[in-house]
């Protein structure tokens, strides 16, 4: 008598989908080749969504339908995401401008629309920037910064703008912390003796080192004869 021995070939197992992932994210791997699967993480579907905190082996074994079985794995690796900074003066006056400047990447989009790493703006009022950080394996995160717009002060000049030929009046300057005039003087208060009609510039800083400036003429009339 004889018999037939019938030698069935092993089924040939792959695996589909995203072998690189960012920190945070997942990935779909998809086995083909067989009837039935078995995950070296215990998952018998043919796809798993897997979201590792590092780089994984994932193994699948694979059987058809004459009951013989083969096995295939892949690694998933995951890339850690970038870490971005900014730079730049985060407090400004009113009026003022300044620059930031985004780091910890090869692409960046901010919150403003613009898409390069260095951004100068002017906001009127406090305002918060954000930028999208793109490193060179695709992988994002964001940082933001609070650029806060202090106001100018309001400076003022008091004392007597109407004087005599040969008299002195006294110019007191307030609405912030130091001062400058336009004769040189950097107290709040100067006396002047002008020997013909003058004007008076005084800028005045600050504490948040703000400056704005105001004048004052005074008079000189001409003594009587």
């Amino acid at each position: 008598t004889s018999v037939t021995v019938t030698v069935n070939p092993l089924p040939s197992p792959s695996i589909t989908g995203d072998t690189e992932i960012c920190t945070g994210a997942s990935t779909t791997l998809t086995a083909s080749g067989g009837t039935a699967y078995v995950w070296s993480n215990g998952a018998t579907e043919a796809s798993i969504t897997v979201s590792p905190t590092a780089t994984t082996t994932y193994n699948v074994t694979v059987t058809d339908g004459n009951g013989c079985q083969a096995s295939t794995s892949v690694t998933v690796t995951v890339n850690p995401l970038p870490t971005p900074s900014i730079a730049g003066d985060t407090e400004i006056c009113t009026s003022v401008s300044t620059t930031l400047t985004a780091s910890g990447g090869t692409t960046y989009v901010w919150s403003n629309g613009a898409t390069s790493s260095s951004i100068t703006v002017s906001p009127t009022a406090t305002t918060t920037y954000n930028v999208t950080v793109t490193d060179g394996n695709d992988c994002q995160a964001s940082a933001s910064v609070t650029v806060t717009v202090n106001p100018l002060p309001t400076p003022s000049i008091t004392g007597d703008t109407e004087i005599c030929t040969g008299a002195s009046t006294t110019l007191t300057a307030s609405g912030g912390i130091t001062y400058a005039w336009s004769n040189g003087a950097t107290e709040a208060s100067i006396t002047v003796s002008p020997t013909a009609t003058m004007t008076y510039n005084v800028t005045v800083t600050d504490g948040n080192g703000c400056q704005a400036s105001t004048s004052v003429t005074v008079t000189v009339h001409p003594l009587p004869t």
